[in-house]
């Protein structure tokens, strides 16, 4: 056939005007062609692994909402990149917009892809199963076979055992169409479901969520709102509202500790703190809580962290009026309970006489070579607690937060340590008084209780996310181990009289037992076929 004469083959047509020319997109073209891109279930697919790596800073760069001393300490480490992470808000990587432009994309990607496909694959559940193609020859599983009989027997027999096989059967003049594993698609909406339904979970839950610290040493009472937190870190939707009304009270806390083994000599075994609970409207109830087995209360999971010591210290001017008094939280350093703490004095007769204490508690005493203290078991065995002294302006009247644990020693003075002539102040359970040097006052040992570090955390969307995994996993499998399968058989006149039996199958994607079950419904047609009265029995349809 020849080419018209205006056919452009040289190539040149598109430069010089005259060849084939495409439509101009208008800009609802062009929203349409980026909805497209954007609801495809490879940008879907591109868009999770962004997520993915998107992720990666917050695992590697602390956080300001899981550990703000974390960023404090990451700065001070790294003072050169501070502004780009700051300008990157690598700080604060799940709450950042481009991390959330990522998962509003990412939602409304799958949204798109799973909405039109419920609507298609429930349109296709109502319809019935396509016409049996003209040559069955060329489907990959595909039998043929000749038998005597009547072709409406042949073809009710095979209705029969078809749908006792759970397939839709329709039935078009001398043959039958029928399929099978619809179940597959549905598992996989339900797999693209149950994504949307952990994304949606985890943005709205995390709003809600929160996360809070708090030291409570045996005998306080911890009452759940933001003042009495040691730290809280909240969602973007958090209120007031969200704390559930409830009070704890730490009534003991017991460690265990090894003591049989030597190689293992003093390391914790167990942990227990015993606990009372109120909520309104309730009597009191004595809780226990464990390292591995939070207490659930208020909607909220509370962890045992961390454990230490408390000395009640009582602190006294010169002219004896209580300077301070209070159990003060001592920070482990190693693994017998070496603990430092810091007292602060404000309240004494002169600004510029404030007192600081930087103490270390050895709960067992015991002596180095060198002739320094240490600490040889971590129970409170023969306790000692040991302060170096401090006195000047403590900051305190300046307004700005201070770190419990450190003693800001800029405007102040030492007058109690190991290199001075005043040697720091020692307490016992023997003598738990001491005089402080240059007439400060005195320093007396109330006693030392234990304190535990209760971890606080509150997310409303935890069950949902569970069932939105579970709804998810279930869709997986299901649309991995479900075959999908056509099945047909057509009936026609042999050259010698008899019946011609044509079986094929068809599925979608790789199913390896494809060939098997035209074989097995082969045999049993045949053997149906065979017996001298056919079954009447019907078997509903299924999916």
């Amino acid at each position: 056939m020849s080419r018209p004469s205006d056919f452009a083959d040289d190539g040149f047509g598109d430069l010089r005007g005259d060849g084939p020319q495409n439509p101009r997109l208008g800009a609802l073209e062009w929203l349409r062609w980026a909805w497209r891109q954007l609801t495809s279930m490879r940008t879907a697919l591109l868009l999770l692994l962004a997520l993915a790596v998107a992720a990666v800073p917050g695992s590697l760069i602390p956080q300001n909402s899981a550990d703000p001393n974390g960023v404090i300490n990451w700065k001070a480490s790294n003072p050169g990149l501070v502004g780009v992470a700051n300008a990157l808000q690598l700080f604060d990587v799940y709450t950042s917009a481009w991390f959330s432009a990522i998962y509003l994309l990412l939602f409304i990607s799958l949204v798109g892809c799973v909405v039109p496909r419920i609507a298609y694959h429930l349109k296709a559940l109502r319809a019935a199963p396509p016409r049996t193609p003209s040559r069955l020859g060329r489907l990959p599983a595909y039998r043929s076979e000749s038998s005597p009989g009547d072709p409406a027997r042949a073809l009710d027999a095979g209705e029969r055992l078809l749908r006792r096989r759970r397939y839709r059967v329709a039935r078009y003049g001398d043959s039958l169409s029928a399929e099978r594993g619809y179940l597959r698609e549905t598992g996989n909406l339900l797999f693209h479901a149950g994504l949307v339904g952990v994304l949606v979970s985890v943005f709205v839950g995390s709003g809600f969520t929160y996360t809070g610290q708090r030291v409570t040493v045996e005998g306080e009472t911890f009452v759940n709102n933001q003042s009495n937190y040691d730290s809280l870190s909240t969602g973007r939707f958090f209120t007031d509202s969200t704390l559930q009304p409830y009070s704890l009270r730490l009534d003991s806390l017991t460690v265990k500790y090894e003591q049989q083994n030597p190689a293992a000599l003093g390391e914790p075994l167990d942990y227990t703190a015993r606990v009372t609970t109120r909520t309104p409207g309730h009597e009191p109830v004595h809780r226990i809580i464990k390292v591995n087995d939070p207490l659930e209360i208020g909607g909220s999971a509370v962890y045992l962290l961390g454990n230490g010591y408390a000395p009640h210290i009582t602190v006294r001017n010169a002219n004896g009026s209580i300077a301070f008094s209070g159990s003060v939280p001592f920070r482990p350093q190693d693994s017998n309970m070496t603990s430092l703490g810091v007292v602060k004095a404000e309240h004494t007769t002169s600004q510029a006489r404030q007192i600081g204490l930087v103490g270390f508690l050895y709960p067992t005493v015991g002596k180095l070579s060198t002739g320094a203290d240490t600490s040889i078991f971590p129970s409170l065995g023969d306790p000692l607690v040991s302060f170096n002294v401090w006195a000047g302006d403590l900051g305190l009247n300046g307004g700005a937060t201070q770190n419990v644990y450190v003693l800001d020693t800029s405007r102040m003075k030492q007058v109690a340590a190991r290199t001075l002539a005043n040697k720091p102040i020692q307490l016992t359970r023997a003598q738990p008084t001491a005089t402080l040097p240059d007439g400060l006052g005195t320093v007396h040992l109330d006693g030392i209780a234990r304190y535990a570090a209760l971890d606080i955390h509150h997310d409303p969307s935890q069950g949902w996310v569970a069932g939105f995994v579970v709804l998810t996993v279930a869709g997986l499998l299901t649309s991995l181990l479900v075959p999908r399968r056509r099945m047909w058989l057509k009936v026609t006149d042999d050259l010698d009289g008899g019946l011609r039996l044509e079986y094929a199958a068809l599925a979608r994607g790789d199913d390896p037992g494809l060939e098997r079950a035209v074989g097995e419904f082969a045999h049993e047609h045949r053997r149906e076929l065979e017996a001298p009265t056919p079954s009447a029995e019907r078997v509903p349809a299924g999916v």
